[in-house]
Formats: structure tokens, C-alpha cells, sequence
């Protein structure tokens, strides 16, 4: 049943007013991975993320969504503080990894961004081989063991349902490969490092509507080991490859729930006009 308690919440949030996300009785989880709690994020002095209060159940995937520019790419950056480079940013408010707050000033950075892959929007092979691409979080932390780095790189190349399409050209330049197996690449070797979270920015805007389907597949397969944050633009793939959905509009949570009921029966007008491509 929609509810339109703001007539018109989305213009409201353009001049500037704070609105009530509506965040659905399934997303209060006792036990997330991620616990996001009144997070603010500022570029000097320009606001980009206001009061953001959500959470990120372990094992499962967890869309942001909402127009270019409403901060969902911003909000997924701060969970590996990525955002910490830009050197005017400055946060208020918390955000926790299993219980441990990311923003504590004792926590070690590079420590905590081993504990989550990250995909980018564009892939980004290292210009290496196959193997030194996959095995690469492992030589940086001083592992040398030519066993292990075989065995990591066959684990990850298998999760990221690579593996048999490369075995037999391992040592072959990772930038000959095309561009939907250079994303799969570089999924492999986000999960070499066997991390908590998978961080995927828009992992597909860049892809064919078959490579997608790959990574859609794959995201599928990995959820239950890893728990997977992704920002996309495409409704159909949050609708297909998401369990929980977050709608995001001008740096305002504008309704948080489980995927399904985003896409069939939301609680907001605003939400359903968005899913169903009526604004955007």
C-alpha cells in the first residue's frame, strides 16, 4: 500500500528540507555486517550525504539506487573509506564493520580495505599477467609461497567462473582479455584476499548485455560467501540480482527494503514513480 505523507518529498528535498526515510521492518537486522548510523559526508562545505541510517545484512546484496549524482557511489565509498584521499571530505555520525567502527582514528586503512573488495565501474586490470592480476592482494602483504599463490589464483579464478576460460593462457598480458573477462578479472582478484564485503560500483555500466548477464550469474553464486554492496543505475539488474534495494535521492535515504517489495508495492510514490521509470 502506498502512503504520500510528503505530497511532494522529492521537492521538498530540493529546497533543502530533511525527510523521514521510509526503511521497511525487514531491514532492521539484529546482526549486520555493515551498520551505517546518522552518517553525514561533506566536500567542504557542500553536504553531500545527509543523516544516512541503514543496514547491511551479512551474505546477501544490498542495492543503491537513485539519478546520477543523489550519493549512492559516494555512500559505497565510504564504507572502505576511499573517500578519505579527497582531502576536503569530512564525515559526522558512524559506520561499523561487524561491530567495528570504520571511522575509529586508531583503525589501520589499509587493514581495513583488505577486509573488502572493491570493483570499480570501469575494469581495471593491472598490465600483468592473468596470474600476477588475481594473485596480486597476496604478493603486496609479503606472500610468496608459489603453492598458495597457485592455489589462491585457481579459488578466485573458479569464483569468478573464469577459471576455465583462462587455465591454459595464465601467463598471458591480462589486458588481452575482453572486457566483460577483464571485470570478472578483477572480481577474482577482489576475492583473492577473501574479504568480508564486495564493494561493486556500477560493475556493468560499461559491459554487453551477455558480459552482464556473466556478472549477474556470478554475483548469484558469490552471495552467501560474501556479503555484496552494489551501486547500479539499472533497475532491471537491482530488480534481478538484489535482495534488499535502498533508494537514494539528493543524499537523502528515501526508502530502504527487500527488493521485491521495492519494485511491486513500496511504501512511497516517489519510490515506485523511480523504480518504474516515470522520473530519473
Amino acid at each position: 500500500m502506498i502512503t504520500d505523507s510528503a505530497v511532494n518529498r522529492l521537492a521538498a528535498i530540493a529546497a533543502g528540507e530533511m525527510c523521514t526515510p521510509a526503511v521497511h521492518e525487514e531491514c532492521h537486522f539484529d546482526a549486520p555486517i555493515v551498520d551505517i548510523e546518522k552518517f553525514n559526508l561533506y566536500y567542504g562545505a557542500k553536504r553531500a550525504l545527509f543523516d544516512i541510517s541503514m543496514s547491511i545484512p551479512k551474505g546477501q546484496i544490498t542495492a543503491l539506487v537513485g539519478p546520477s549524482g543523489c550519493g549512492k557511489s559516494t555512500l559505497l565509498r565510504s564504507v572502505n573509506r576511499l573517500n578519505d584521499l579527497i582531502d576536503i571530505v569530512r564525515i559526522e555520525g558512524g559506520m561499523k564493520l561487524n561491530g567495528e567502527n570504520i571511522y575509529d582514528p586508531a583503525v589501520d586503512v589499509i587493514e581495513l580495505r583488505k577486509r573488502m573488495g572493491m570493483v570499480f565501474q570501469k575494469s581495471n586490470p593491472f598490465p600483468m599477467s592473468i596470474f600476477e592480476n588475481v594473485v596480486y592482494p597476496l604478493r603486496i602483504v609479503g606472500i610468496r609461497d608459489k603453492t598458495v599463490l597457485e592455489e589462491t589464483c585457481e579459488r578466485s579464478l573458479r569464483g569468478a567462473a573464469l577459471w576455465d576460460e583462462v587455465k591454459d593462457r595464465l601467463h598471458e598480458n591480462a589486458l588481452g582479455m575482453s572486457g566483460g573477462q577483464q571485470q570478472r578479472l578483477c572480481i577474482a582478484r577482489a576475492i583473492a584476499a577473501d574479504p568480508e564485503v564486495l564493494l561493486m560500483d556500477e560493475p556493468c555500466s560499461a559491459l554487453d548485455p551477455i558480459a552482464t548477464g556473466k556478472i549477474e550469474e556470478l554475483m548469484a553464486e558469490l552471495k552467501g560467501q560474501y556479503t555484496i554492496l552494489i551501486v547500479t543505475h539499472n533497475m532491471q539488474q537491482a530488480a534481478r540480482s538484489s535482495d534488499y534495494t535502498a533508494f537514494m535521492y539528493l543524499g537523502q535515504l528515501i526508502e530502504y527494503g527487500p527488493t521485491a517489495t521495492i519494485f511491486t508495492n513500496p511504501q512511497l510514490q516517489e519510490t515506485q514513480e523511480y523504480v518504474t521509470g516515470r522520473f530519473g
